[in-house]
């Protein structure tokens, strides 16, 4: 038995049958990742002795006959933006590089509860602004599939991590794309929650009202699992709410694909995306109407406005949120300035690496007098009416399927000094932040050896449904 190849209700069970320990589980994965992270680059830390100590909990529970949670003992990794208590979160930035986290993140706090064994933190790009995990201050991170490609961004480090059986799963963040194209790329399953649905707290601001933590995992019953653990309101988060669904682990039977109407966007099939694709999404579409499923074509006509909308707001809401890293309070001080706005203007120049400077500016500029009206605004209206859109279109199906990215893995390097290209990565994915929309992105196929995602984007707080119909698929 391989035990770094196990799923976590795989894993489980053989911790609670004895057939392996939780210290065996955790050395087998702490082994895996010293040995194959020189080549991948997914963990910026590794807390080892903390795992292994955890591990020893966890083994002696079982000792004394208690009945585990079914994340105790499993490890996992945790974007390197969301807090873990005692432990460096660095947010891939040089201006955070020595920042040690005086508190858990809600999301944290809840595995912890379980019992989890927390392996590390993930590489991405800086404060989460990219697409390829090559934004980093601290390197790029590599695809499994092909070491010469990137595994997706922002959360490319947690992807990467799990499509190598480096973790058995990762927590990411997804603020228009960043857990579902990552997953993509790297053949495994990343759901971005509704908005609301899990707690931001602890996880460091990018852009307020689109980002969102969820669950990178090998499968879409992990997802579940993951997914409810860590779901529920808070009160550090005032927009997280608590879902009316008691239990999102809803089993792919109880969704009768006869019933179901499954809309396809004519807007997301459009020119320039790879054929071979495509091809690979209408055959998993196919599927799915073989089984008896209804397919049913949509507009989402709004489409077309949604990545210039989503670049305009979220580089808005940055360059309020990293106001704060200013050299004083903490982080990066680069303190010999001849006066205090000679320090602020050093520690941010020094700190902040290209890609963040270019989307603060470009933020500040969208929000400044003369403009705000112009820009801000005008994206905050067609906000408006691509959420309608959906709407419209959820009065018709029950679930609306779509490619996560036009083409599959890129090349490291191929898209980084053309910011417009890499940010057309994220076509498929923006709306469904804009419209705070569940949406999961499941492994449908592969183009030659590299993977290819299905994106399956449901009604708000039907998590569940979406889940069940990806099981479906995942079990055909």
């Amino acid at each position: 038995m391989e035990l770094t190849e196990l799923t976590i209700t795989q894993a489980h069970e053989g911790l609670v049958k004895k057939e392996f320990s939780a210290f065996e589980l955790c050395q087998a994965y702490l082994a895996r990742l010293e040995k194959k992270d020189k080549e991948i680059s997914a963990f910026l830390t590794v807390t080892k002795d903390s795992a292994l100590s955890q591990a020893k909990k966890v083994d002696d529970m079982i000792l004394e006959g208690r009945e585990i949670p079914v994340l105790a003992g499993i490890p996992c990794a945790i974007k390197d933006n969301i807090l873990v208590e005692d432990v460096r979160c660095t947010v891939a930035s040089k201006i955070l590089e020595n920042y040690i986290a005086p508190y858990d993140a809600t999301v944290v706090k809840k595995l912890k509860e379980e019992n989890c064994l927390i392996l590390g933190k993930t590489n991405l790009d800086e404060f989460a602004m990219g697409s390829s995990t090559e934004n980093s201050a601290f390197g790029s991170t590599r695809n499994p599939y092909d070491l010469s490609r990137v595994p997706g961004g922002s959360s490319g480090g947690s992807a990467a991590a799990v499509a190598a059986n480096l973790c058995l799963y990762a927590l990411g963040s997804d603020t228009g794309g960043s857990i579902r194209q990552p997953a993509s790329f790297c053949g495994i399953v990343g759901l971005k929650p509704t908005y609301g649905a899990v707690s931001r707290y602890g996880l460091i601001a990018f852009a307020s009202s689109l980002d969102q933590i969820g669950p990178i995992t090998k499968t879409v019953e992990d997802a579940k699992i993951v997914f409810e653990a860590i779901k529920g309101g808070d009160e550090l988060d005032s927009t997280s709410v608590e879902s009316k669904i008691a239990n999102f682990r809803v089993p792919a039977e109880r969704v009768q694909i006869s019933n179901l109407r499954i809309g396809v966007p004519k807007e997301y099939f459009i020119k320039g995306m790879d054929p071979e694709v495509e091809k690979v999404i209408k055959e998993a579409i196919k599927k799915y109407e073989e089984m008896g499923a209804k397919i049913e074509e949509v507009s989402l006509s709004h489409t077309e406005c949604a990545l210039p909308c989503y670049y305009i707001i979220a580089p808005s809401e940055a360059s309020a949120n990293l106001a704060r890293y200013d050299g004083i309070k903490y982080g990066l001080s680069e303190s010999k300035g001849k006066d205090l706005l000679d320090v602020y203007l050093k520690s941010r120049e020094e700190g902040f690496g290209p890609e963040v400077r270019r989307r603060i500016m470009l933020g500040t500029y969208a929000l400044s007098a003369g403009y705000y009206e112009a820009y801000y605004l005008r994206a905050q209206k067609v906000r408006t009416l691509i959420k309608d859109d959906f709407d419209q279109a959820f009065k018709e199906v029950d679930a609306i399927f779509t490619p996560v990215s036009p083409t599959p893995a890129f090349k490291l390097r191929e898209k980084i000094t053309d910011p417009l290209t890499m940010y057309l990565s994220d076509i498929f994915t923006v709306s469904v932040n804009l419209a705070g929309l569940p949406a999961i992105s499941l492994p449908c196929g592969k183009v030659g050896k590299l993977p290819v995602g299905l994106q399956i984007i449901g009604k708000p707080f039907e998590e569940e449904k979406i889940l069940a119909i990806g099981e479906i698929l995942e079990k055909a």
